[in-house]
């Protein structure tokens, strides 16, 4: 049986990332990836329209200057298939493939107490031993599929956002349906709109959408942030949301009337989380989210010409920020297409389908393809679709029936030896995660160097320690308006998931800080055990 210091799962960006930095290390390495190919979300997420809803020059790796000076970005946002060739272009500069297995996916692993290491059964490459299990799963990778009434009756073709077809669909002059208008369907949209015969969108909630203003970037613009891409490194480093854009320097509440409408078409101007991450008081001021939420509604009802088409966009049941923020190209717009409709399926729910055609209480919809872009069991869903065991036999997906929980998101109490990469009870979701995977990936690289050099054979969360933590970061959800939504960050899209927040919220610099002072502290919160302690 093949046997690993390190097992990772999962060929996206984290995963890339730890097999390049442990394997320089000096650790032996496998990474098994589900997929044919790198990428992991930018593999499967292939429908129209898709793209990062940060800026690509901080979308990216930043750990080594040569690649992020030999790669070019073309457009400020880049699309799923240029973020697709950058994964394949890291994967070839750094030689990883060697140590990926592709089209094998991991039905299990158990934690051996005896010898402190995991035993994973896996589809396609038999059984593995590993010193450590390192998760690279992803935050957003298993698909939510709604329970709709009576959708086996529907003859058309049915498709998830998350599972294009990779040749693609052919949508042109059919009568198609999307439900969901979270952040693929707000992408999907507009591209679909101009190749269907009729669009038919299907919305229960409407999420409050900010303008990309995407385009090509020019060559002198390239050429200028390239030579500011360690300033911009260090700027997002030092900042709430690993970006570097300007952060709370406004405070909506200590401006005049005439001020805040001037800061909030700046930031509408500018696009993206922008918008968000400006003002200080945002997430926290009951009174300044509702005014920034109203000029967002007041754009919505601007932009679309039928007033009551416009009325069902605009969100009216939860902060603005509090689910996450969409990010578009001509989704307002796209409803002032004369093939295009809107209907609102929390006034008028599904009730059935049939062989060519989707009943509401009032109404039927004909249709030849049925888009659902409904989201993902998002932060835990791939660490509970399969099998883990740790101390004593006891199931991840067990221990977390009350809410899932990781001191510092990274280590689980019971589970020796077991790291999740961006896990819950870290920023992972609500800063640039490919800045998180690198915090992680390295606080995590260091941990193991100090475990090979001390002689630790085992590392375990204190039960305690991680009891505390994720009390911290719900008592700091608590104090903002993030709880105000049935968002995802809640699991409130999957029916029977506990409701419990699960990001970190209080910032990526300050998460880091505490992070390294844990380090410089001999990794509080952890129980480590020496060989020495074993024998004995």
């Amino acid at each position: 049986m093949p046997e690993y210091d390190a097992l990772i799962v999962g060929a996206g960006f984290a995963g890339l990332y730890a097999l390049h930095k442990l394997r320089g290390l000096g650790f032996s390495c496998r990474v098994i990836e589900a997929g044919t190919g790198v990428g992991g979300t930018w593999f499967w997420n292939r429908y129209p329209g898709a793209r990062c809803d940060v800026e690509s020059f901080s979308y990216s790796y930043s750990f080594s200057e040569e690649i992020e000076q030999e790669w070019t970005w073309s457009h400020r946002y880049a699309m799923q298939p240029e973020i697709l060739v950058y994964a394949n272009f890291v994967a070839d500069k750094l030689d990883l493939r060697r140590d990926i297995s592709f089209g094998t996916r991991v039905t299990a692993a158990a934690y051996d107490e005896k010898r402190h290491n995991w035993r994973i059964a896996t589809d396609a490459a038999g059984e593995l031993r590993a010193r450590y299990l390192v998760m690279a799963t992803g935050c957003l990778s298993v698909p939510k599929v709604p329970d709709l009434p009576g959708l086996g009756n529907f003859r058309g073709e049915v498709i998830h956002t998350a599972d294009w077809p990779r040749e693609g669909c052919e949508l042109a002059g059919k009568r198609v349906g999307i439900i969901g208008t979270g952040s693929s369907g707000v992408q999907a949209i507009p591209i679909i709109a101009r190749e269907a015969g009729h669009l038919t969108v299907f919305q229960r909630t409407p999420n409050f959408s900010i303008p990309a203003w995407n385009g090509p970037l020019p060559e002198d613009q390239r050429k200028a942030m390239k030579g500011e891409y360690r300033n911009l490194r260090s700027k997002a480093r030092n900042s709430y949301a690993g970006d570097y854009a300007d952060e709370y320097y406004l405070t909506i509440m200590d401006m005049t009337a005439e001020q805040r409408e001037a800061a909030f078409e700046l930031r509408w101007r500018e696009g993206g989380f922008n918008y968000q991450y400006a003002f200080r008081d945002m997430m926290d001021d009951p009174q300044a989210n509702e005014l920034a939420a109203d000029f967002v509604r007041r754009k919505i009802r601007a932009i679309v010409s039928h007033p009551a088409t416009a009325a069902a966009l605009c969100p009216k049941d939860h902060p603005i920020g509090s689910k996450r923020l969409c990010v578009d190209t001509g989704y307002y717009e796209t409803f002032n297409r004369p093939n295009v409709t809107l209907v609102d399926v929390k006034a008028d729910p599904i009730t059935g389908f049939t062989a060519d055609q989707l009943t509401t209480r009032t109404h039927s919809y004909a249709l030849d393809t049925l888009v659902l872009a409904t989201g993902f069991d998002a932060m835990t869903g791939a660490l509970t679709a399969f099998d883990i065991r740790g101390r004593a036999g006891r199931t991840l997906k067990d221990t977390w029936q009350d809410g899932a929980g990781a001191y510092l998101g990274i280590a689980v109490a019971g589970f020796p030896n077991l790291f999740v990469i961006t896990g819950p009870g870290s920023p992972s979701v609500l800063a640039n995660v490919i800045l998180a995977i690198e915090q992680h990936v390295e606080w995590l690289s260091d941990l193991l160097l100090y475990a090979r050099s001390h002689h630790i054979t085992e590392i375990e969360a204190d039960s305690t320690a991680q009891d505390d933590w994720m009390s911290d970061v719900r008592a700091s959800a608590d104090r903002t308006l993030y709880t105000h939504a049935n968002s995802w960050y809640l699991g409130a899209n999957v029916p029977g998931k506990p409701r419990v927040f699960m990001p970190y919220v209080n910032g990526f610099s300050i998460y880091e800080a505490m992070c390294k002072a844990i380090a410089a502290d001999g990794y509080r919160g952890f129980h480590l055990l020496r060989q020495t302690e074993e024998a004995a």
